[in-house]
């Protein structure tokens, strides 16, 4: 598999591409797991497209009756022939183009479906590398073309192509010197090909991932859009989006480039392959080696291959396109299944030292260092805090603590053991990451709870909201447990949702949890409620918080300050005041009482 770091945003690892062959493979399997509606659809597609011969046949007979005087009976029979034909040809090619859409739509749906599976078991790290646009790009943009080419296009490429196939075949079989001559325009046909596939198809791979970077920058931007609104960035990001917008239409320009050129050599390659049939035909009914009938029907078949061949023409565009977008979904579909073979029994896990070695890490080969020479120990059941300025790399130190980001140059070790040797599911089993972006799933309350422990019971449901302190508020609810929340449903509250989190936090018992400003959505009103409860929530758990308040280091059994990536400070809440650093100072001059 590969991918194309052209036009990929510097220091992104985007998600595999497949090869040309292994897509191939991937489509073949997902077929033969439906013989039945496979075999049927080639079928159908074959006799409509056989169907098609039949008309310029009989016509080319109707010619000789007409030369030959032949009563009228058999020229009204051959022309009741002619129209039976086309009639019967309709109808197979709208069953055929049913039974393809079917069967392309079913391969579509499994290969989505695989691509979401892999997708949700993705490594963390992986996916933080590759950035959501790319994901995004995958499981919207690409399918959307894909889906787009089997509906219409599709069933319609693939009749043409067997019209072509079958055209040429019957020409031959019609007589083998008008066979010959009209397959002197097929170099001239293979060449306008080779040379258009040659050069488009790489722009079409590139295009698609300038789609993904595009997806990128917009996904970027309006997931932070409050912050993009406070430092009034709009134009910045704006003008990001523009500029990988730029990349995919300058992409597009050059692809219409090659098509219009495409399309001359296309036309060039009929006039060849027609002349020479008209010449080879009148050669040859000179030479009474064949009839005029005959000669009719070869110049009517070579004359049929235009609308095939143009419609492959004007598909090849999204044909290509589907292409290049079904490989960026089987490169997903095909990576290595790290789904679980069962679901992890649920139930309270001992608390486990973690040690994280940092010597250097940066989010893009060339670019600034964001921790150096970090050394962070916490033994089992320990609380340290993280505390230091906006930028001083707290939230990046959490991410690689929790197995989320993958330090440039560092490890993790989880009760000695390092986490990219535990594998993805014992790490997101054993080390859990509550941030203040909390999601509400659109259900039941129980449903969404029960995303930690599938079977937990709803006593074990309840009494992990009120260790939380969400007692009050779910009382209040409609249904309590049962009420439908998330989009579509009652609406919880920036705090309620937070103890939501924490609420299954409490439920996946987790032998670490990482905190980054789980409460900061609180606000002052009900900040020591949160706090409150992401203690409660981590109770006898080794725990790692990312402070935005300082009163959650004052809990902590050490806390550690960061300054542009570097622990510059720590040791207990008492050690460092008595030390008088600018922890002390910072900790003075805050005005929230603790």
């Amino acid at each position: 598999m590969t991918a194309d770091p052209r036009t990929a945003e510097p220091g992104r690892a985007l998600l595999p591409t497949a090869t040309a062959r292994r897509t191939w493979t991937t489509l073949g399997a997902e077929f033969r797991r439906r013989p039945g509606l496979s075999a049927a659809a080639t079928a159908v597609l074959v006799a409509a497209a056989t169907g098609g011969l039949v008309a310029p046949w009989v016509l080319g007979r109707l010619v000789d009756d007409v030369i030959a005087d032949a009563p009228v009976s058999r020229i009204a029979g051959r022309v009741a022939v002619i129209a039976g034909a086309a009639v019967l040809t309709g109808l197979l090619t709208a069953a055929g183009a049913a039974l393809a859409s079917r069967l392309g739509e079913t391969v579509l749906a499994r290969l989505r479906e695989r691509v979401l599976d892999r997708a949700l078991h993705l490594p963390s790290a992986t996916l933080e590398r590759a950035g959501t646009g790319d994901l995004l790009a995958r499981v919207g943009d690409d399918v959307a073309v894909v889906t787009n080419v089997i509906a219409v296009s599709g069933p319609a490429f693939v009749g043409a192509l067997l019209s072509v196939v079958l055209t040429v075949f019957g020409l031959v079989a019609l007589d083998w010197r008008l066979g010959l001559a009209g397959l002197v325009a097929a170099p001239a046909y293979a060449l306008a090909l080779r040379w258009y596939l040659r050069r488009s198809a790489p722009y079409y791979a590139r295009e698609r991932v300038a789609t993904g970077e595009r997806t990128q920058a917009m996904a970027g931007a309006l997931r932070g859009a409050a912050t993009v609104r406070a430092y009034r960035t709009e134009d910045a990001h704006v003008a990001a989006i523009a500029e990988r917008s730029g990349v995919a239409r300058d992409l597009s320009l050059e692809i219409f480039n090659l098509h219009t050129r495409f399309g001359l050599r296309i036309n060039r390659s009929e006039f060849l392959g027609l002349a020479a049939v008209l010449v080879a035909g009148f050669f040859l009914v000179r030479a009474d080696l064949v009839t005029v009938g005959a000669a009719t029907t070869a110049a009517l078949y070579f004359h049929r291959l235009f609308n095939p061949i143009g419609l492959l023409l004007m598909e090849s565009d999204s044909v290509l396109q589907a292409g290049a977008s079904l490989a960026r979904l089987v490169g997903v579909a095909t990576l290595p299944d790290t789904a679980p073979s069962a679901p992890s029994a649920a139930g309270r896990r001992g608390p486990a030292a973690l040690d994280v070695t940092v010597r250097r890490h940066r989010y893009d080969d060339d670019g600034p260092l964001v921790l150096a020479d970090v050394e962070l120990r916490l033994a089992p059941g320990e609380r340290v805090a993280l505390v230091g300025a906006s930028g001083a790399g707290k939230s990046t130190l959490a991410g690689i603590a929790a197995g989320i980001i993958a330090p440039t140059d560092g490890s993790v070790r989880l009760g000695g053991v390092p986490l990219t040797e535990r594998g993805e599911h014992a790490v997101r089993r054993d080390v859990a990451l509550v941030s203040q972006e909390v999601h509400v799933f659109a259900g039941p309350l129980a449903e969404d709870l029960r995303l930690a422990a599938p079977d937990a019971t709803d006593a074990e449901l309840l009494d992990a909201l009120d260790r939380v302190g969400a007692t009050t508020w779910l009382r209040a609810l409609p249904d309590g447990l049962a009420t439908a929340v998330g989009e579509g449903g009652h609406r919880l509250t920036a705090a309620q949702a937070q103890q939501v989190a924490l609420a299954r936090l409490v439920l996946a018992a987790p032998a670490v949890a990482v905190l980054d400003e789980a409460t900061a959505e609180a606000g002052s009103a009900g900040a020591r409620d949160l706090d409150r409860a992401a203690l409660a929530a981590t109770e006898g758990r080794t725990t790692l918080i990312v402070a935005h308040r300082l009163s959650q280091a004052v809990a902590a059994d050490r806390v550690h300050r960061l300054d542009h990536g570097r622990i510059v400070e720590q040791g207990t809440h008492s050690e460092l005041l008595a030390a008088d650093g600018r922890y002390g100072h910072l900790w003075r001059s805050w005005s929230v009482p603790v």
